[in-house]
Protein backbone atom coordinates (compact mmCIF):
# COMPACT_ATOMS: atom_id res chain seq x y z
CA UNK A 1 0.00 0.00 0.00
CA UNK A 2 0.91 3.32 -0.84
CA UNK A 3 -0.37 6.57 1.49
CA UNK A 4 -0.22 10.09 -0.04
CA UNK A 5 -0.54 13.00 1.61
CA UNK A 6 -1.26 16.23 -0.98
CA UNK A 7 -0.36 19.87 0.34
CA UNK A 8 -0.04 23.56 -0.62
CA UNK A 9 -3.49 24.51 -2.71
CA UNK A 10 -5.08 27.45 -1.84
CA UNK A 11 -6.46 30.90 -3.98
CA UNK A 12 -5.01 32.60 -5.59
CA UNK A 13 -5.69 35.53 -8.41
CA UNK A 14 -5.40 34.81 -12.12
CA UNK A 15 -1.82 35.15 -12.94
CA UNK A 16 -0.42 33.77 -9.27
CA UNK A 17 1.55 31.02 -8.37
CA UNK A 18 0.85 27.56 -5.78
CA UNK A 19 2.83 24.97 -5.24
CA UNK A 20 1.74 21.67 -4.54
CA UNK A 21 3.14 19.10 -2.46
CA UNK A 22 2.48 15.13 -2.14
CA UNK A 23 4.39 12.97 0.29
CA UNK A 24 4.36 9.41 -0.26
CA UNK A 25 4.80 6.49 2.09
CA UNK A 26 4.44 2.98 2.17
CA UNK A 27 6.82 2.16 -0.81
CA UNK A 28 9.80 2.88 -2.62
CA UNK A 29 9.19 6.35 -4.09
CA UNK A 30 11.82 5.43 -6.49
CA UNK A 31 9.89 3.04 -7.91
CA UNK A 32 6.42 4.94 -8.50
CA UNK A 33 5.61 6.82 -10.95
CA UNK A 34 3.91 9.99 -9.73
CA UNK A 35 1.33 12.41 -11.44
CA UNK A 36 -1.21 15.26 -11.00
CA UNK A 37 -4.81 14.58 -12.02
CA UNK A 38 -7.45 17.24 -11.61
CA UNK A 39 -10.43 17.87 -11.87
CA UNK A 40 -13.19 20.90 -12.47
CA UNK A 41 -16.59 20.68 -11.40
CA UNK A 42 -18.54 19.42 -14.07
CA UNK A 43 -16.35 17.83 -16.12
CA UNK A 44 -13.97 14.37 -15.99
CA UNK A 45 -10.57 14.58 -14.46
CA UNK A 46 -7.51 15.19 -16.65
CA UNK A 47 -3.86 14.24 -16.21
CA UNK A 48 -1.79 17.55 -15.87
CA UNK A 49 1.07 15.93 -15.30
CA UNK A 50 3.00 13.43 -14.47
CA UNK A 51 7.07 11.97 -14.07
CA UNK A 52 8.48 8.98 -14.14
CA UNK A 53 10.44 7.51 -11.22
CA UNK A 54 13.97 8.36 -12.15
CA UNK A 55 12.84 11.77 -12.52
CA UNK A 56 14.64 12.49 -16.23
CA UNK A 57 10.74 11.89 -17.85
CA UNK A 58 7.51 14.18 -17.42
CA UNK A 59 5.20 14.43 -19.51
CA UNK A 60 2.33 17.45 -19.38
CA UNK A 61 -0.87 18.07 -20.61
CA UNK A 62 -0.78 21.18 -23.54
CA UNK A 63 -3.16 23.02 -21.58
CA UNK A 64 -0.57 23.27 -18.75
CA UNK A 65 2.35 23.50 -20.76
CA UNK A 66 4.99 26.11 -20.11
CA UNK A 67 3.04 27.21 -16.84
CA UNK A 68 3.66 24.20 -14.59
CA UNK A 69 6.65 21.71 -14.06
CA UNK A 70 5.90 18.84 -12.21
CA UNK A 71 9.75 17.52 -10.16
CA UNK A 72 10.56 15.06 -7.79
CA UNK A 73 12.74 14.63 -4.54
CA UNK A 74 13.10 10.58 -4.23
CA UNK A 75 15.06 11.04 -1.28
CA UNK A 76 12.11 13.20 0.14
CA UNK A 77 9.50 10.84 -1.59
CA UNK A 78 7.84 14.06 -2.41
CA UNK A 79 6.33 15.21 -5.89
CA UNK A 80 5.79 18.92 -6.76
CA UNK A 81 3.60 20.51 -8.69
CA UNK A 82 4.98 24.25 -9.13
CA UNK A 83 1.85 25.84 -11.07
CA UNK A 84 2.79 29.65 -12.66
CA UNK A 85 0.76 32.27 -14.36
CA UNK A 86 -2.63 30.59 -13.14
CA UNK A 87 -5.84 31.17 -14.81
CA UNK A 88 -9.36 31.15 -13.82
CA UNK A 89 -9.36 27.64 -15.87
CA UNK A 90 -7.07 26.28 -13.49
CA UNK A 91 -9.41 25.73 -10.77
CA UNK A 92 -10.28 22.21 -9.49
CA UNK A 93 -9.38 19.73 -7.24
CA UNK A 94 -5.81 18.13 -8.00
CA UNK A 95 -4.82 14.66 -6.85
CA UNK A 96 -1.68 13.36 -6.39
CA UNK A 97 -1.46 9.51 -7.72
CA UNK A 98 1.33 7.04 -7.94
CA UNK A 99 1.74 3.96 -10.36
CA UNK A 100 3.68 1.31 -10.06
CA UNK A 101 6.35 0.89 -12.68
CA UNK A 102 4.10 -0.80 -15.48
CA UNK A 103 0.91 0.05 -14.61
CA UNK A 104 -1.72 2.86 -14.64
CA UNK A 105 -2.44 5.26 -12.42
CA UNK A 106 -6.28 4.06 -12.69
CA UNK A 107 -5.37 0.67 -10.44
CA UNK A 108 -2.87 2.88 -8.16
CA UNK A 109 -3.20 4.88 -5.44
CA UNK A 110 -4.36 8.42 -5.10
CA UNK A 111 -4.69 11.69 -2.23
CA UNK A 112 -7.28 13.10 -1.21
CA UNK A 113 -7.50 16.01 -3.25
CA UNK A 114 -6.57 19.54 -2.39
CA UNK A 115 -8.50 22.55 -3.48
CA UNK A 116 -6.94 25.10 -6.05
CA UNK A 117 -9.39 28.06 -7.25
CA UNK A 118 -8.33 30.86 -9.62
CA UNK A 119 -10.40 34.07 -9.46
CA UNK A 120 -10.33 36.65 -12.15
Amino acid sequence: QVQLVESGGGSVEAGGSLRLSCVASGRTFSTLSMAWFRQAPGLERELAAAIMGSGFVTYYADSVKGRFTISRDNAKSTVYLQMNSLKPGDTAVYYCAAAPAGTGYENGYWGQGTQVTVSS
